[in-house]
């Protein structure tokens, strides 16, 4: 079994809140982890219809059965629990009393934050990241493997193709929660929705463009986007919106937390599918911005990350804000280094000035530079860095 990093932040601070909560997207791994972690605590599923059935009908008598260590999985599917669940807590002051994990992230936090604010410490577990495959030797030194791939963990610990798998999963997970949260009926319709955006990644997003494409509207390209978003399948990259006396760019960017899925919405089996893909340099883009997420909920960071552009086109990546200044970080697929990719990374510190920190240059090879003005990175040392 592949170690988790996100395990030892877990460990400790169940020991300082009531309430642990993990999120996340399904299949990253949640229930295997807390399984492992917790062995001494009841495991309930509330995904089982009888479960489920009793919590919802009698939830004083249900809480009753558990009154020791308990680990409720997929606990949104009965809100009115979480109400309970504070009474026990706030009346027990018992620590570590109650594990809820949830893979519907807008229902899940809704509830915490209504009935469980100050009581719970919230986690995400994202599929793998590069530190934890690393671990045990499954980062190779060829980025397409693993973006063509994806990091889910039944497609290493179960050996499952990624072809196979990722039909599953839409199959499975994606489209059963958009008939669950928003009761969508034109399955179809939806697919197609779910095949834009992947042609849309790394791009900024234009809701009403994907609207018209899908033939739906915009508050349903707005309903159907949200899904993707709290079923973490999609995120949005916000643009940093200090003006330097530019004319910036106000729209986020779009990416998918996991290339393997964008790869088979995309028809992206192999190397050879890859190398002239006219997205191969955005999918490179979206592996390194997602990987700067995973590392940062696996570590529990909380950071946050924005691209910057202004109106003639001049871009920078990724920007990593301190409380004074900022990181910023330019990715090229290439594997090898020119001089012109460091111009988006020179253009902002001119105009930032001492605003910014370290400037880095992560590409698609293998080796770690430093020079004068810069840091050059290769693709799989970013979670070193």
């Amino acid at each position: 079994m592949i170690q988790r990093q996100i395990v030892d932040t877990i460990n400790i601070l169940c020991d300082k809140f009531p309430v642990i909560a993990l999120t996340g997207p399904r299949q990253s791994g949640k229930t295997t982890l807390l399984k492992n972690t917790f062995p001494d605590y009841q495991y309930v599923s509330l995904e089982d219809p009888g479960n489920c059935d009793f919590a919802h009908s009698d939830p004083k008598g249900f809480l009753k059965l558990y009154s020791e260590k308990v680990i409720f999985d997929e606990v949104q599917r009965v809100p009115h629990l979480f109400s309970y669940i504070q009474t026990i807590v706030d009346t027990r002051r018992q620590m570590g009393k109650f594990i809820l994990s949830g893979s519907q992230n807008f229902q899940l936090s809704q509830n915490i934050t209504q009935s469980l604010a100050g009581r719970v410490a919230l986690f995400k577990l994202l599929p793998f990241d590069f530190t934890e495959l690393k671990n045990v030797n499954l980062l190779t030194n060829d980025y397409p493997d693993i973006l063509i791939k994806g990091a889910y963990p039944a497609l290493y610990d179960r050996q499952i193709p990624s072809d196979v798998f990722y039909a599953n999963y839409i199959q499975t997970y994606v489209e059963r929660d958009a008939v669950e949260l928003i009761h969508i009926r034109d399955l179809r319709q939806f697919r197609a929705f779910l095949g834009l955006c992947a042609v849309r990644v790394g791009q900024l997003l234009n809701i009403s463009a994907l609207a018209n494409e899908c033939g739906i509207s915009q508050p349903t390209a707005k309903a159907w986007l949200s899904i993707l978003e709290s079923s973490y399948i999609t995120f949005q990259l916000p643009p940093y919106f200090k003006n330097f006396s530019k004319r910036i760019v106000k729209s986020p960017k779009l990416y998918f937390y996991d290339t393997g899925l964008v790869c088979h919405l995309l028809g992206i089996k192999t190397d050879g599918d890859l190398v002239y893909n006219p997205l191969k340099s955005s999918l490179f883009e979206n592996l390194i911005v997602a990987e700067f997420h995973k590392q940062n909920e696996h570590r529990y960071q909380h950071m946050d990350f924005y691209f910057w552009r202004d109106s003639n086109g001049n871009e920078v990546d990724l920007l990593r804000p301190h409380a004074m200044t900022f990181d910023i970080f330019e990715i090229k697929s290439s594997q090898t280094i020119m001089s012109d990719q460091f111009k988006g990374l020179k253009f902002l510190q001119e105009i930032a000035q001492e605003a910014v920190a370290a400037k880095t240059l992560i590409y698609g090879g293998n080796e770690i530079q430093y020079r004068s003005h810069y840091t050059v990175l290769g693709w799989n040392q970013v979670s070193n860095y």
